[in-house]
């Protein structure tokens, strides 16, 4: 009875209690950003070493190639844009969780227990999409590299490598987590496992899409790599919409309601 009570009072928000909720939310995941960005801010030195490592295997093939900072602020700059972007993905669980805590109330229930749980999946996905990315970062600047002509040195901005380096790293991360809200639309009723295996073609198809803008090399063995991660991803995503479909499909059929659909009112007297 309390959880019933708690949805409808969910359903009946006001758009001013709405803004509160979104503005609580957005208050908690602020926090928890800076509290991490606090808690890395000491660490800034291992951070970046990480982050630089890419270029310096580079650099061994191209010594021209220099990293270098240009201004009286860019150092303070460089560990503040290092140490937010850490503490981003060190909070992101929480501002995940605060995300999927302002979304719940307009879903059911049982819809609610699969947010939490998929929060839990979303952060491993995001930090292998980043992963990916990272190993594959030197071979990418190696290709770009090689525009340079001879005799002349690649004197790189550490704002230009830094913003290179996260843009690559987002863009892997959030392609990540595509077959996870493939999974969601499922969940909710949006998307079938039918309508996601007559898609195939365009799965593969997209899959590689992305690995060629991944890797503008255009190496056809970089972009199997990267597509091939998509593709087992989607694959797993179509094998739980599946299942989630049977599952669907056995509770309508004991309960009688396969009959109706869900836009639809049933005749209850």
């Amino acid at each position: 009875m309390a959880q019933l009570a708690q949805d409808a009072q969910a359903q009946g928000m006001t758009l001013a209690a709405h803004l509160r909720e979104l503005r609580s939310r957005l208050v908690k995941s602020a926090l928890a950003v800076l509290i991490a960005t606090v808690s890395v801010w000491n660490q800034f030195p291992h951070f970046f070493d990480l982050i630089r490592r890419p270029f310096e295997q580079v650099t061994e093939t191209f010594p021209s190639a220099i990293l270098a900072l240009t201004g009286v602020t860019s150092g303070f700059s460089l560990q503040l844009r290092v140490s937010l972007a850490v503490a981003m993905v060190v909070s992101s669980p929480i501002w995940l969780y605060q995300l999927w805590r302002f979304i719940s109330p307009g879903l059911h229930r049982n819809e609610r227990k699969w947010a939490y749980a998929f929060t839990l999946v979303a952060v491993p996905l995001f930090v292998s999409g980043i992963a990916l990315a990272y190993a594959v970062m030197p071979k990418m600047l190696e290709v770009l590299f090689t525009f340079t002509p001879n005799d002349v040195s690649n004197v790189t901005s550490v704002d230009s490598y830094l913003s290179f380096f996260f843009h690559l790293t987002l863009f892997f991360g959030i392609g990540f987590l595509l077959p996870l809200v493939l999974v969601m639309l499922n969940i909710v009723g949006i998307l079938s496992s039918k309508t996601l295996l007559n898609s195939w073609r365009w799965v593969i198809l997209g899959s590689f899409v992305f690995g060629a803008v991944a890797t503008p090399s255009g190496d056809p063995l970089g972009m199997t790599f990267v597509a091939i991660p998509m593709m087992l991803l989607s694959l797993v995503a179509l094998g739980i919409t599946f299942l989630n479909d049977r599952r669907k499909a056995r509770k309508s059929n004991r309960t009688g309601t396969q009959q109706w659909d869900d836009g639809k009112q049933s005749p209850i007297n």
